[in-house]
């Protein structure tokens, strides 16, 4: 174990952008791929690193990550190692919750406190991406830096949403501005300047943006926190640090997406499935680790499947799947044809038809999915119809969402037989 340093894992806020999916759970409980959590993720990465000491905080909706965290990874009680929620607090000294990811951890920052470490690794709890954070702090110890910052290029609307240094010519951090306007982008130009040879870019991606993964050494946190007033890295800490500390980007060549939005969650499962997928859970050295579950295999009956994922534990009846994930537990039943589609799967399996009238768990006979994400516990009756004929962008509807075009039917919803949207 790597006793030098201390994650933490930064659970985010209410996550409006990522509703309904974060109605009854923070971002990091958000299931991904099938069988994981979003929190999965960074967790994973951290223990093939050998940091097996992990604070996770939330504020909203920390129950459901609350118990994933604690089944999914109980560690050797002799190492030393956790993985720790930490929700937001309210103490005589500070009533209020978190208002920003600075603020978070400076709330937090007693619980670090306790703990012997040179350096603190500081992670999202809502991105995908594979990185070997071993190497990372590597990086940080070897040029000395006080603050490191992983980055890796973007293009002009990708760098809109993110946070974007500029360097000089040696590759030293000048600036950094937290999601610039478009009018903005064009008056920089370009982060890099002309004939740097310190990172590879391209015309197409003129930008280096940060992924929001930082290492601090601990005593340049600890003055941060207690010095700035600011409550986020990214608008307040960092670009005040420029000037007084040595801050060092990491440059990361792979696939890397925040999964912060109905449309980029959408479009990172259902990416998942294709033949050349940039990024797979099933890496052979780096596996993502999750909760272990005792599930059977899945049956597939007279079914056609291309290019999707299918999880433990389903029951697929004669049915179509086409670039799809299918999450566990999940009943398709006879004539079903999914297209595009993102199935979360179900918390339990369900013994013959409700007797109340509702549909069963799962999809009904002859329902059509195109372009859809069906949370847990859904139940979608027989020959509904979720393509979204009209082509709406924003819409709320009885037991449905579209946002993005991209209709979103809640845990737990019930959509009537015969149902189009």
């Amino acid at each position: 174990m790597i006793s030098d340093t201390l994650a933490i894992i930064l659970g985010g806020g209410q996550g409006t952008r990522l509703f309904p999916l974060t109605a009854t759970r923070s971002k990091p409980a958000v299931p991904i791929g099938a069988k994981y959590r979003l929190i999965d993720v960074p967790v994973s990465g951290c223990l093939h690193a050998d940091i097996r000491r992990i604070f996770v905080l939330t504020q909203f909706n920390s129950a459901s990550l609350n118990r994933h965290v604690s089944s999914a990874y109980q560690l050797d009680f002799f190492s030393g190692g956790f993985v720790e929620i930490l929700a937001a607090e309210q103490t005589p000294d500070n009533p209020h919750w978190y208002q920003g990811t600075a603020d978070a951890v400076r709330q937090a920052v007693r619980h670090f406190t306790q703990h012997d470490a040179d350096y603190y690794l500081i992670l999202a709890g809502d991105h995908l991406y594979r990185m070997d954070y071993g190497d990372l702090l590597d990086a940080h110890r070897d040029r000395q830096a006080d603050i490191t910052i992983a980055a890796q290029p973007a293009d002009p609307e990708t760098a809109t949403q993110m946070g974007i240094f500029r360097f000089d010519r040696s590759g030293r951090i000048v600036a950094f501005e937290e999601k610039p306007k478009t009018e903005r982008l064009r008056q920089i130009g370009r982060s890099i300047p002309p004939g740097a040879t310190f990172a590879q870019h391209t015309d197409e991606q003129p930008f280096m943006a940060s992924m929001g993964v930082y290492v601090f050494s601990r005593q340049v946190l600890l003055e941060m926190l207690e010095r700035e007033p600011g409550v986020d890295f990214g608008r307040e800490l960092i670009p005040d640090a420029l000037e007084q500390y040595e801050v060092k980007p990491y440059l990361f060549r792979g696939y890397w997406v925040d999964v912060g939005t109905i449309e980029s969650f959408y479009e990172a499962n259902v990416m998942l499935g294709r033949p050349l997928a940039p990024f797979r859970f099933w890496d052979p050295r780096h596996p993502i680790f999750t909760h272990l579950r005792h599930l059977p295999g899945s049956r597939l009956t007279d079914c056609q499947v291309r290019d999707s994922i299918v999880a433990d534990g389903c029951f697929l009846d004669r049915c179509r799947i086409d670039e799809s994930t299918v999450g566990i537990r999940t009943h398709i039943q006879s004539g079903a044809q999914i297209a595009r589609s993102v199935l979360l799967g179900a918390d339990f399996y369900e013994d013959g038809t409700p007797l109340d009238g509702r549909p069963a768990l799962g999809i009904g006979r002859d329902v059509v999915l195109d372009r859809a994400v069906i949370d847990k516990n859904a139940r979608i009756g027989d020959g509904a119809r979720l393509v979204n004929e009209r082509g709406v962008e924003y819409a709320d509807g009885e037991g449905y969402h579209v946002r993005g075009g991209i209709i979103v039917v809640p845990k737990g919803a019930v959509i009537p037989p015969g149902t189009v949207v």
